[in-house]
């Protein structure tokens, strides 16, 4: 049966990636994007069947244009710079959503979008919906293969990752020699990743990326990619520990040569 997913177009590959694989494995699927002016790759809106721009905040507009498309189904791919989330210029949809929303994180302001999406009929389905092939099990991922202090370094930044997490403080850490050099916060992993290098000055440096404890898969799924695995390599972090099952990994070809190039390892646990 034909379906119409309404995708909400964020930044970097991931929209890119789900729109190839919801092509390959549901050929029949009508893509209607949502993207965001500052975030959105222009060039990527041309391959959806439908597309229109927004300003972060304009819920309401979405909504509508997403029911006026036969949109049932929708799916967030892609980040939204933190900075965006505090630069609103929010309709009347959003301003009610605001209000009523306590804690102002991304689990309570998503779930409120999934919400809102409900009222009007359209599901939200798992961000990682046609991808899951892409979530590595455990064990070695790519680069060169973990030496005893580096795995045990793997598994205290995983370790204290998932009490992060689990606080809603941030899903990534550095580490290095059992001493936690950085936790990620509201300014995203990529800063982690760069203030933890800083202060590892490149000696065998790991980051831990987790899941949280009862992580909504509908929106804030862990990712690596090829951006992830650039950083690292500049800010000379050796080691990248993900959730095995839990972790998308976006750019595998790619991944995996940087990783051979840059001498970074990845280990899913």
């Amino acid at each position: 049966m034909s379906r119409t997913i309404g995708v909400i177009a964020g930044s970097g590959i991931y929209p890119e990636v789900f729109m190839n694989a919801a092509r390959s494995k549901s050929p029949d699927t009508r893509l209607v994007m949502a993207a965001f002016h500052g975030e959105t790759r222009e060039e990527l809106a041309s391959e959806a069947e439908v597309a229109d721009w927004f300003s972060v905040g304009q819920l309401g507009k979405m909504i509508k244009f997403f029911k006026k498309q036969g949109v049932d189904e929708a799916v967030m791919v892609g980040q939204i710079a933190p900075k965006n989330l505090f630069d609103l210029r929010p309709d009347v949809r959003t301003m009610l959503l605001l209000a009523r929303t306590k804690e102002k994180n991304a689990e309570s302001l998503f779930g409120g979008i999934a919400d809102e999406l409900a009222k009007d009929e359209i599901t939200l389905l798992p961000a990682t919906t046609f991808l899951e092939d892409l979530m590595p099990a455990e064990g070695h991922v790519g680069g060169p293969k973990l030496k005893k202090l580096a795995m045990e370094d793997a598994r205290f930044g995983f370790k204290i990752a998932k009490e992060t997490s689990r606080l809603d403080i941030g899903q990534s850490v550095v580490v290095r020699g059992g001493t936690v050099l950085a936790v990620e916060a509201f300014e995203g992993t990529n800063a982690c990743i760069r203030r933890g290098g800083d202060l590892g000055r490149g000696k065998e440096v790991t980051l831990a990326k987790v899941a949280k404890p009862n992580q909504d898969f509908r929106f804030d799924v862990p990712v690596i990619g090829p951006d992830t695995i650039k950083n690292c390599a500049q800010s000379g972090i050796a080691v990248i520990a993900i959730e095995a099952g839990k972790t998308l990994m976006l750019g595998g070809d790619e991944v995996h040569a940087m990783c051979d190039e840059h001498k970074v390892s990845i280990i899913a646990l």
